[in-house]
């Protein structure tokens, strides 16, 4: 399809896989109307847009004229006093956008889910994929928002693409993100045991930002496809750390029941510190002891997905905060 002179409505232009987004969707010569929260706000190659995710009417107008909506934005917090808004921005705000999306005349959407709605792996050992889906559980924090907020995307009455990316890691990771504050604690030097031994997958926020493309150009509607890279054991995750900082790796390991422990008595700082941002997040802690692999498969077959190695990310992620200053 054309790309010249189509407008895409973006959000979450901000943050760190949007603004890889921005750039991979400007690369491919669409023009860009990115959301925005704050007055003054400015992007590079596109025209930002003032609003609010809480409010989706008043979206509308800035939609109109748009052919496409790329959903990035999202709450992305383990922090107890966030757990309200996750709901209100990652569920409420997704379906709100998706039906002002719809009122505005938008012909498709992709919207960035994540794969912890796939959860672990199997029981056998394989690497999990689209045909599997986490328990809702009785949680209310972030996994929990966006297992809903896909729920609340496949219901909506516009044309939907999900996107599952596994854990992005790259350069401008400014916030940073939960991964981000891991890989600049270990280049800080502030890791000083390895958690509980379970498995990640890791994949290059480059690699993502360009399958949202793909996703938007060749993905079937109300079809999820998971943007993954490599399976890692947290013990590889380690010593890649490691390799990348320079830095010495972690010789004890943190018990799950300490890690647990640990958890609860962070939960119960940031419950009396309001604002505060949890050190050991109990989420984070929970999924530690899982296997969370992924089999892209379904991503290459359909949209022409190919991430790259992740190891070259992490060293592009460490020399970013060097040189950013951060580490």
């Amino acid at each position: 399809m054309g790309t010249e002179g189509t407008h895409v409505f973006l959000t979450g232009a901000t943050g760190f896989v949007g603004r890889h987004v921005l750039r991979a969707l400007s690369a491919e010569g669409y023009r860009v109307r990115a959301l925005v929260r704050r007055p003054g706000d400015t992007l590079e190659g596109a025209e930002a847009v003032l609003g609010d995710l809480r409010r989706p009417g008043e979206l509308v107008p800035a939609l109109r004229g748009c052919r496409y909506l790329v959903h990035c934005a999202a709450l992305y917090s383990f922090a107890p006093a966030d757990r309200r808004a996750l709901r209100a921005v990652n569920v409420a705000g997704t379906a709100g956008l998706l039906e002002a999306a719809r009122v505005a005349g938008v012909e498709r959407a992709v919207v960035t889910s994540s794969s912890a709605t796939v959860g672990p792996a199997r029981s056998d050992g394989q690497p999990a994929t689209e045909d599997d889906r986490a328990a809702l559980g009785h949680g209310s924090g972030y996994h929990r928002s966006k297992v809903e907020q896909e729920y609340a995307a496949l219901a909506a009455r516009v044309p939907v693409v999900l996107v599952l990316p596994t854990t992005p890691i790259g350069p401008g990771d400014w916030k940073p993100t939960p991964t981000g504050r891991l890989i600049l604690d270990f280049a800080r030097g502030r890791i000083f045991a390895a958690p509980p031994d379970g498995g990640c997958n890791l994949v290059a926020v480059e690699d993502v930002a360009r399958a949202h493309v793909l996703a938007l150009e060749h993905g079937r509607p109300r079809e999820r496809y998971l943007l993954g890279g490599d399976n890692l054991s947290l013990a590889d995750l380690w010593r890649a750390l490691g390799d990348a900082t320079g830095r010495p790796v972690p010789r004890r390991r943190i018990p799950y029941r300490l890690a647990l422990a640990l958890g609860y008595v962070d939960e119960a700082r940031c419950r009396l510190q309001p604002g505060s941002v949890p050190r050991v997040p109990l989420e984070g802690v929970r999924m530690s002891i899982e296997r969370m692999y992924v089999d892209s498969a379904k991503a290459r077959a359909e949209l022409g997905y190919a991430p790259g190695p992740v190891y070259p990310a992490l060293k592009r992620a460490v020399a970013w905060y060097r040189t950013q200053g951060y580490a």
